[in-house]
């Protein structure tokens, strides 16, 4: 199987913070079905687990510094120091400089100009995650705005990011992404989509933008892709999980979840209307 791998500019990876990161690996195992490896060396500050599924990364768990639980979405780049110097002059604010993650990669952590956190990747080992869109697996983030005009024309400078508004949602697209996806580790994703009537320039899609709700602060929110979102709901709460919310679209059925250290996530099950 080819390996996944994100062009400069592509969601990449995912991690969440966590106090007790044994509870929260207890609990994403339970719900998602997810093994964990720890990767920190013996004797390091704080722990950092890589999440698998089928043996596969889907993304990462770090121990908490006196933080609250949250999750995080990196954005693919080519270089990290060069992006910060990129990203800051488009308008975003450094919170954590560029420094390498192992022999993984190298991070750095940013807000853009609304404060929403978003964090970048240089993969040098660590590609990103290896499986997406499968149940238990990321499906996307979303970029939680109060002023949508504004963040796109900073993340259009930022990354290249196009946004089509369809009307029931507002899209972001790397363009290109889906040439490199088809040449790469999903050949049959022009196929496949085409036979669902999705959205033109579908096959790029990246990310997505959502109006933030009333004393919500903006920030990037993530998905996971689950097979039956009832189930994940009683299972959720089962765990001792809240779930705040849930929704039926022409497309999906979601709930919008928050774990039992506070960390918010939307599980979306993919059930588009029949005719």
């Amino acid at each position: 199987m080819t390996e996944r791998t994100y062009p400069q500019g592509v969601p990449c990876w995912i991690d969440t913070e966590q106090p007790d990161v044994e509870a929260a690996a207890e609990f994403y195992s339970g719900l998602l079905g997810w093994t964990f490896e720890d990767v920190m060396p013996p004797g390091a500050p704080g722990r950092y687990l890589i999440a698998k599924l089928d043996g596969r990364e889907v993304g990462g768990m770090a121990s908490t510094h006196g933080g609250t639980a949250v999750w995080s979405t990196y954005i693919a780049v080519e270089d990290a120091d060069a992006a910060v110097q990129r990203l800051v002059v488009a308008g975003a604010t450094v919170r954590s400089t560029p420094a390498d993650a192992g022999e993984g990669g190298r991070s750095a952590v940013l807000n853009d100009p609304e404060g929403a956190e978003f964090r970048i990747w240089q993969a040098r080992l660590r590609l990103g995650a290896q499986v997406v869109n499968l149940p238990g697996a990321w499906n996307f983030s979303d970029l939680h705005t109060a002023n949508p005009g504004a963040a796109v024309a900073f993340y259009e400078d930022a990354f290249g990011w196009q946004v089509d508004d369809l009307g029931f949602a507002m899209m972001i697209r790397r363009p290109g992404y889906g040439d490199h996806l088809e040449a790469t580790a999903d050949p049959g994703i022009r196929a496949r989509q085409s036979g669902l009537a999705a959205p033109p320039g579908f096959e790029d899609a990246i990310a997505w933008i959502a109006p933030t709700a009333p004393d919500e602060p903006p920030h990037w929110h993530v998905s996971f892709t689950v097979a039956d979102r009832d189930q994940i709901v009683a299972e959720a709460r089962r765990l001792g999980a809240q779930v705040l919310r849930q929704n039926d679209t022409e497309w999906t059925r979601t709930a919008l979840i928050r774990d039992p250290q506070g960390a918010e996530f939307t599980a979306s099950q993919f059930a588009p209307a029949t005719g």
